[in-house]
């Protein structure tokens, strides 16, 4: 009989199916789910975040859902360092653990470290993203691959924050963020864990991901957007960035049809998996990959994968 691994991970675009992949695998062999989703974990948010409802979490115990308020600003350190104990717990109770979700940084924290770097004093930060403006990407970028040629190398293009960052480590500490990263261990210990990539087809994907908005309007998505804007929280918050957030909004303040409102909302998720799909092919690529567009073909290419998982 063979043993399932300690941890599962199983990461994939938002819509692609991800999440019920996760649940059918915790009932056949006996496991709890942590959440690796970094607008899941709002409490605020459970309808527009598609979060686990309660019948599904009847089914299996699941961890790190709408456990934080919106007007928190949670980090990928900061999903780590609650997700690490839940994991110790769960294995010390002899189940095994599936982390399931659409954050890629928190699967790569898990796998590869989080690199402890020294805060970045907010003059450096301002004087970097002056220095962005006044430059422009190329200019800029070709400044940033002098300091740091891997970071300047893999960052895709239009991602002002990521390139900005690594020119403010470089210039707040000396030392490239690419030197501070390679020099970071793994939380989870080597062969302790398996992971699966889904990717469904495209045209699939998509018209899920509009399906599910739609589906969202008869859930009470509005009545969620207007609680969430009641409070006034800071906009640059990451749950008041959440996709459907600003343009549900528009539509509660008169600006838009509902109609109207919602082909941007399905616009703005298909441009969001979009980025998921291209973050995991290039961060991702050695993870097996599921491709089915349907739940049944999704489970049948995962027991493929783990031909030796012996299921309950």
């Amino acid at each position: 009989m063979a043993e399932p691994p300690e941890v599962f991970l199983i990461a994939g675009p938002t819509a692609s199916g991800k999440s019920a992949l996760a649940l059918r695998l915790a009932e056949a062999v006996g496991a709890e789910i942590v959440g690796a989703d970094a607008l899941q974990i709002y409490r605020d948010l459970a309808i527009l975040t598609a979060r686990p409802s309660p019948g599904e979490t009847a089914r299996a115990p699941h961890h790190l859902f709408g456990v934080a308020d919106a007007a928190e600003a949670w980090s990928v350190g900061r999903w780590l360092e609650a997700a690490l104990p839940v994991l110790a717990d769960i294995r010390a109770r002899g189940r095994p653990a599936i982390v399931v979700g659409g954050t890629g940084l928190y699967f790569k924290a898990l796998t590869q470290g989080l690199a402890e770097i020294p805060q970045v004093p907010a003059e450096v930060r301002r004087r970097v993203s002056e220095l962005y403006d006044r430059l422009g990407e190329a200019a800029f970028r070709e400044a940033l691959r002098g300091r740091d040629p891997a970071a300047a190398a893999r960052i895709y293009p239009g991602d002002r924050q990521r390139l900005t960052r690594a020119f403010e480590v470089h210039e707040a500490t000396g030392r490239a963020l690419s030197e501070w990263q390679a020099a970071t261990s793994p939380a989870l210990p080597a062969g302790g864990w398996r992971a699966a990539a889904l990717e469904p087809p495209r045209e699939a994907l998509y018209a899920r991901c509009d399906a599910r908005l739609r589906t969202m309007l008869e859930l009470g998505v509005l009545e969620e957007v207007r609680a969430l804007l009641a409070r006034g929280l800071d906009p640059e918050l990451p749950a008041m960035k959440a996709v459907g957030v600003r343009e549900f909004a528009r539509h509660l303040s008169g600006e838009l049809g509902l109609e109207e409102a919602l082909a941007l909302a399905q616009l703005q998720t298909r441009r969001y998996a979009k980025r998921q799909i291209t973050w995991m092919r290039g961060q991702m690529a050695d993870w097996p990959r599921i491709t089915a567009p349907d739940a049944e073909g999704q489970w049948r290419q995962f027991l493929a994968l783990n031909a030796a998982l012996t299921l309950d």
